[in-house]
């Protein structure tokens, strides 16, 4: 027996947390059940009937009364924390105890419910003794009040005329008053352990806090008889109430609900109250009494109960309720203004829909036509800053939805439109957190819907408009129009049409106010200095050469006011297209790229990340990525590479026809002077033969950036530059090139010369690789087994690049490369694959802006300087 109690035990102890959510699921369900009985029972055409009779200070000072005499019972709980070791502040106490004393008060099951919810809330350093001990003490004193007026109640009975209406219920009177003087004398005993610490004073506060009880629960029954204007004496109706509560009591039904009633009822009539009038009476009192505050106390513990869940699951509940909340709400607000649109432009289609008028009562309900198109459009533009988690669309929210339900409910008011439209109004404050971004970002996808919206409605109140008009002669395919495209009337019509022309206006001003304010990734001004430092201080990439293009923008990670990292992008619709990885410190990698993402998210924007190695798409894939790969880059062993051989024959033959041809290669270094940058334009203007040159991930001629690194060059015999190369600040052991041009009269097989003489010179210098550059969509959705995205993505890729031919770029650069490594792009996963690589086609083909003369002053890269 022994082993048997220690494993119940220990499975208790294990199971204690699983066993706590089970009671407080249990008691949701509980509750839930319990509101739906009691709703059943009452009768909510009287009660409606009879609110509607009575003024809006009578109702307020009903609900204000009603929640005052709930307030004693709060006595009980300041009680028992003296009995407990825990400390508890005032706020939570206050918040425990309305959840008890409400749940008790209308389904206490003798005070099993009220106990198990004390325990639950007061257990905080306490023993499982202890907090027995201390619910049972509240548990004795709680009919004290009770018991004091039963004697009360007699004494009226014995003094007043009013005894022979209740003399058959003198027995329940004297038995209640029985109670109070045994509790007395059981509480003196002394050496009891289990009062030794019940002292006098918090004896008298539990008595006082009985008698209010049931005091203010009394006098407010009597005061819901003075305002509803019944003529009786209600003094005649204490005793009566007394009585039905005793009986109440031993009936052990919650709340006394149906012998308390029963009695009130029977003995109402008794004393010339009309059933009708005894119904609504005890209908207000359980409604302002019980059901009111019950309410609120599950408002209160749902609440509780969902933070304790909440932290038991790591805030996920909340999470998952907020983004609920805040889909139904955006999917509410744009289905309701859309319906306002249709219901104005068409409404005879929206009352021929048997379908549309079944949802019409939950949406908003406005008599003027006018009145009905602002507030629709008010509604989309709302829903677009609820949907784009806006923070200043909170705010004016609210306002709208208030606005429309104050409205609606005025105009055609039913309780259950009045409920729904509310739980709307709960739904925008549970996803108010959600709520949190700076600025509306609007993307290709947000811009289709809109402008579909808006300028679907404009034309399909054109052709209705078209349709009305009236004409002397009307065509026979006109007589063939449905019936739901005919208007009401031509004024109307007209009056709709300047409502749309007005809301369209007071729209534009609303998404202005949504997509103005700060916005640190504007165009920035471009500063060189922190960018070298950068890469002076912890290298360079593939990359990091093309910020000095100055056609895109730098995000730095700092830590400490240093620079540590940095990422150049472009933006483009709601998106931050990031060329490569970020460039400098590569411990600081995973902080940088939170913040960074944080950051982008808080202002509206979607980091998109453009040609980036393996190890980077796998840790960007951690926070939520999905990639695609756009390519691979490849690199020479340079210690491998020689001329020498059977398979570098051609090589060394065109190596050879140069030398004999007086082509001479060079390294030039910066800074470079005017004439020599001109004789560079003239062999980049040849090869270009008048097309516009591409950026962000491809060099163009821009004299401030090629002075920023050596450039080789090859002279023919008459000293004219026919080609040239310029070299890329990489790492200290990687050595590649980035612009190459030649002149249209250069050989054939110059591009050769350049890399076959850069290749010897990276290896007499000391580098180890050579980086041979991006071969774009090189092994990209080739195969049939690959994804549709690859595919696709290699359809635009390929069409979009009107300059640059990619199909032999790979054949090309194959006759050197040792390695490829794949490169990639990085996307957050609800964007559209096809969307964003549109986006990147767009942004490659820019036309890029001239920029001014480059400074001599900028100081080129140390580590270049091998």
């Amino acid at each position: 027996m022994h082993g048997l109690l220690h494993g119940i035990k220990k499975f208790i102890k294990q199971k204690a947390t699983i066993l706590k959510l089970l009671f407080v699921f249990s008691v949701m369900i509980f509750v839930i059940y319990e509101v739906g009985r009691i709703f059943k029972q009452v009768d909510w055409q009287i009660v409606e009937d009879n609110l509607s009779e009575q003024s809006f200070g009578v109702i307020f000072l009903l609900l204000v009364l009603g929640m005052l005499a709930v307030c004693p019972m709060l006595l009980y709980d300041f009680v028992i924390v003296k009995f407990l070791p825990g400390k508890y502040s005032l706020g939570y106490i206050l918040h425990s105890g309305w959840i008890v004393n409400t749940f008790t008060n209308l389904a206490g099951f003798g005070g099993i419910l009220g106990a198990t919810l004390r325990a639950n809330f007061y257990n905080k350093d306490a023993s499982k003794k202890q907090v027995l001990y201390a619910l049972s003490k509240i548990a004795l004193f709680l009919l004290s009040g009770l018991s004091l007026f039963c004697w009360l109640c007699l004494a009226l009975m014995l003094t007043t005329n009013i005894d022979t209406t209740y003399q058959n219920y003198y027995i329940w009177l004297l038995g209640g008053g029985i109670y109070f003087p045994i509790l007395f004398l059981v509480t003196k005993f002394k050496g009891n352990e289990f009062f030794k610490d019940l002292t006098i004073k918090r004896e008298l506060t539990l008595i006082l806090a009985s008698v209010l009880e049931w005091g203010f629960a009394g006098g407010f029954f009597l005061l819901i008889g003075a305002f509803l204007g019944f003529k009786i004496n209600l003094l005649a109706v204490f005793p009566l109430y007394i009585i039905a509560s005793v009986l109440g009591i031993i009936s052990m039904v919650p709340g006394g609900l149906g012998s308390f009633d029963v009695l009130m009822l029977l003995e109402l009539t008794s004393l010339g109250v009309s059933n009708e009038q005894a119904v609504v009476w005890l209908l207000f009192f359980r409604l302002f009494y019980y059901i009111v505050p019950f309410v609120i106390g599950g408002i209160f513990f749902v609440h509780s109960a969902g933070h304790g869940i909440n932290q038991k699951f790591d805030g996920i509940p909340k999470s998952i309720l907020q983004k609920c909340s805040h889909i139904l709400v955006t999917a509410f607000m744009y289905f309701s203004g859309i319906f306002m649109l249709l219901e104005a432009a068409v409404p005879n289609f929206t009352y021929n829909n048997q379908i549309l008028l079944k949802i019409m009562p939950y949406t908003f309900f406005f008599l003027d036509h006018i009145t009905t198109i602002i507030f629709a459009f008010l509604l989309i533009g709302m829903a677009r800053g609820i949907e784009s988690k806006l923070k200043k669309a909170y705010i004016p929210t609210l306002v709208v939805l208030a606005i429309g339900i104050i409205n609606t409910l005025w105009k055609a008011y039913t309780l259950s439109l009045a409920v729904f439209l509310a739980l709307v109004m709960l739904m925008v404050y549970f996803s108010r957190h959600e709520m949190y971004r700076q600025r509306l970002q609007y993307s290709f996808g947000k811009l289709v819907v809109d402008a579909a919206i808006f300028v679907g409605t404009f034309v399909l109140y054109a052709i209705v408009g078209i349709i009305n008009f009236p004409v002397k002669h009307i065509p026979n395919h006109f007589k063939k129009i449905p019936n739901f495209l005919l208007f009401p009337g031509q004024k109307l019509w007209f009056y709709g049409l300047l409502g749309l022309l007005l809301a369209a206006v007071i729209l534009l001003l609303v998404l202005k106010y949504f997509t103005q304010g700060v916005d640190p990734f504007k165009r920035q001004t471009f500063d060189a200095k922190r960018i070298k430092a950068v890469i002076e201080q912890y290298g360079g990439s593939e990359v990091s050469h093309l910020a000095f293009l100055r056609d895109k923008n730098t995000y730095f990670y700092r830590v400490d006011e240093e620079d540590k990292l940095f990422f150049m992008y472009k933006k483009m619709a709601d998106k931050l297209i990031i060329m490569g990885g970020p460039i400098g410190d590569q411990q600081y990698l995973r902080p940088a790229l939170e913040q960074f993402m944080q950051e982008a998210d808080v202002y509206g924007y979607r980091l998109v990340f453009y040609e980036i190695s393996g190890p980077l798409t796998m840790l960007l894939h951690e926070y939520g990525f999905d990639f695609i790969k756009t390519g691979e880059e490849g690199y020479l062993t340079l210690a491998d590479f020689t001329l020498t051989g059977k398979k570098r024959r051609a090589q060394r033959a065109l190596m050879n026809k140069f030398e004999r041809e007086g082509y001479v290669f060079s390294i030039e270094n910066p800074p470079f002077s005017s004439e020599f940058m001109e004789q560079l334009r003239e062999v980049s203007d040849s090869w270009l033969n008048g097309q516009v040159e591409k950026g962000f991930s491809l060099g163009f001629f821009d004299e401030f950036y090629l002075n920023q690194a050596p450039i080789a060059i090859i002279k023919d015999e008459q000293e004219k530059i026919v080609a040239f190369a310029s070299l890329m600040p990489m790492k200290d052991n990687i050595l590649s090139i980035d612009l190459m041009r030649e002149s249209k009269d250069a050989p054939s097989g110059i591009m050769d010369k350049i890399f076959i003489s850069l290749f010897e010179y990276g290896r007499e210098q000391g580098y180890e690789y050579f980086d041979m550059g991006m071969a774009p969509l090189a092994n990209v959705g080739d195969s049939e087994f690959s994804f549709i995205e690859e595919r696709m993505a290699h359809f635009i890729y390929e069409y979009g690049y009107n300059l640059y031919g990619f199909q032999g770029l790979k054949a090309y650069k194959n006759k050197y490369v040792t390695e490829w490594q794949p490169r990639y792009t990085a996307y957050r996963k609800p964007s559209s694959v096809a969307i964003t690589m549109l986006q990147l086609v767009i942004v490659v083909n820019q036309k890029r802006h001239d920029h001014n003369r480059y400074d001599p002053n900028l100081l080129v890269p140390n580590f270049l300087q091998k």
